[in-house]
């Protein structure tokens, strides 16, 4: 086996330049001077044998081997950092790294309130939150990706524990001045032939919603689709048409947006914060699981 002949700081060289594309700006950066940076960078490659970067006047780029390289470095940091990191003094929850999955809609909407609140307990701790589909959130949790996640509940894995914390409805977004705003609700049914804004069908919610209102005999057309809920909301702002949205994803105070219940059927989803059965969290991990519970039971 190739000896490793190379510090640390040489592999956070390479990323940090690679990544930004600047010497300048990876220097500054790590807060070191470019010809330390400079050196830095070749002697890993002199230790790997392979050019990793092209160095041009205006810009450098990674070179075929480097991208490849590059990605396995990313990833050799992250486990470094994180083992540093749980290591230390996270049993007294002085420092730590918590990993949160979120659908997009609780993302945006309701986790930066509570990690705020999680912060102003546990400033030491680092919280990264990974936003992404329902199907992607458990994945993310059943690979330990993620300590945990917030999902709705919908197919049941036997791995996963399933806390429910929060039931909401689905209601229709518009903006404030649609002919619609100041009604009381609206019929699912009386969507048919209206400009509808959705999110893909690779969305939980999507498949959600279909399924709830299978039944109906005329059902709402879409006419225009985005992978995530922010980019729905933009796409009504721009007035494009309507959305059927989760409760929390268009708060009260929207200054543009509102939205009105929808019926006949009334659709809810539950919210649910999920981890693995097999894995406890670790201190930090359950600290926040805590307070996202708390804080989402009183939102």
């Amino acid at each position: 086996m190739p000896r490793i002949n190379f510090a640390l700081e040489d592999l956070q060289a390479f990323v940090a330049t690679a990544e930004k594309g600047s010497f300048r700006m990876a220097a500054e950066t790590l807060h070191i001077s470019q010809p330390a940076l400079s050196r830095r960078i070749e002697k890993l490659e002199k230790t790997l044998g392979s050019r990793l970067l092209d160095r041009t006047t205006r810009r450098v780029e990674t070179t075929n081997i480097g991208r490849q390289f590059l990605e396995e470095a990313r990833a050799a940091l992250d486990i470094l950092d994180n083992a540093v990191f749980r290591l230390g003094d996270e049993a007294t929850l002085q420092r730590g790294l918590v990993t949160v999955a979120a659908i997009p809609s609780a993302a945006l909407h309701f986790l930066p309130h509570a990690i705020h609140v999680f912060a102003s307990r546990h400033p030491g701790v680092r919280v990264r939150v990974i936003d992404e589909s329902a199907s992607t959130v458990l994945a993310s949790v059943l690979s330990g990706e993620s300590d945990f996640g917030l999902n709705f509940m919908g197919a049941q894995e036997s791995s996963i524990e399933f806390r429910a914390i929060r039931a909401e409805r689905y209601q229709l977004a518009m903006r404030r001045d649609h002919e619609w705003s100041a009604r009381k609700c609206v019929a699912w049914e009386a969507l048919a032939g209206q400009r509808m804004v959705s999110v893909s069908r690779q969305s939980g919610n999507r498949a959600l919603i279909e399924n709830a209102i299978a039944h109906l005999e005329r059902r709402p057309t879409i006419h225009y689709e985005a992978n995530h809920v922010v980019g729905v909301l933009a796409l009504v702002e721009a007035g494009l048409g309507m959305a059927v949205m989760p409760g929390m994803a268009v708060p009260r105070d929207h200054p543009r947006l509102c939205a009105i219940p929808l019926v006949e059927p009334e659709v809810d989803r539950v919210l649910a914060l999920i981890r693995r059965r097999d894995r406890p969290l670790q201190p930090a991990a359950q600290a926040l699981y805590e307070t996202i519970t708390l804080e989402m039971a009183g939102a």
